[in-house]
């Protein structure tokens, strides 16, 4: 019984190592140099050998960008500038302008920051703040105000203003060419402004009394590029 049972075990044990060698044998060995399963659902690339390593191929596949079945860009609104130009007027046509170069620009927040400039100037000014009018300015315009700020220092006097209000802070005209953007604000504001001379007496202005002011201002910059500030270019009293 024991000698039966042997007999078979060896049978057995020799038709395993026959069919693991035939396996082998028509499979293969691993020798961790094999490619992963293909996929049946890949699109299939020939190499081209004269495009330099890295550089996609000519057959990715593209979505398409125009077409027939394309629906058109949607018109931009007739009211997109409301608040601040109206509909198909010159400076809604200059906004436009701007737009197509930069399309995040927002007229809104440009009055807004317009008015803080504004005020940020007629302050340095009175003050003799050259490195912040620098800054602000370009640089015809700085040359202007230095000179008068010079002027004023050699004869003693001196400058004083305070804000009230800015009540209105409009654009009045924009002007966009060879991507540079020209967009003039007409301010309305109220302030308390005086000069006095080197002894101290008030020579010009009044240090109590707000007055109404109307200036005339165009800022300038270049579209496209990473320079975000726009810089004055242009002064004018208004009416």
């Amino acid at each position: 019984m024991q000698e039966s049972f042997d007999v078979t075990t060896l049978v057995f044990l020799a038709l395993a190592v026959f069919v693991i060698w035939r396996l082998r044998s028509v499979l293969g060995q691993k020798t961790g140099q094999e490619q992963p399963p293909a996929d049946p659902f890949a699109r299939r690339e020939t190499a081209d050998t004269s495009r330099p390593a890295g550089q996609p191929t000519d057959n990715v596949v593209r979505l398409p960008t125009g077409g027939p079945d394309r629906a058109p860009p949607a018109p931009p609104a007739p009211d997109r500038w409301a608040g601040v130009a109206e509909p198909d007027s010159p400076v809604a046509r200059g906004l436009d302008e701007i737009n197509k170069i930069e399309p995040g620009f927002d007229a809104k927040a440009f009055a807004e920051g317009a008015k803080s400039a504004y005020e940020m100037i007629v302050t340095a000014f009175a003050q003799g703040d050259v490195k912040t009018l620098k800054t602000l300015l370009s640089r015809d315009v700085f040359e202007g105000f230095e000179r008068a700020i010079q002027e004023r220092e050699k004869r003693g006097d001196k400058a004083e203003t305070t804000f009230v209000s800015i009540d209105k802070g409009d654009i009045t005209a924009v002007d966009c060419r060879n991507r540079v953007a020209q967009i003039t604000m007409r301010f309305v504001s109220k302030l308390i402004t005086s000069t006095r001379n080197a002894s101290g007496a008030v020579i010009e202005g009044d240090p109590e009394a707000v007055v109404d002011v109307t200036d005339v201002w165009t800022f300038a910059r270049t579209l496209g590029t990473r320079d975000p500030n726009w810089q004055l270019v242009a002064t004018e009293a208004g009416q």
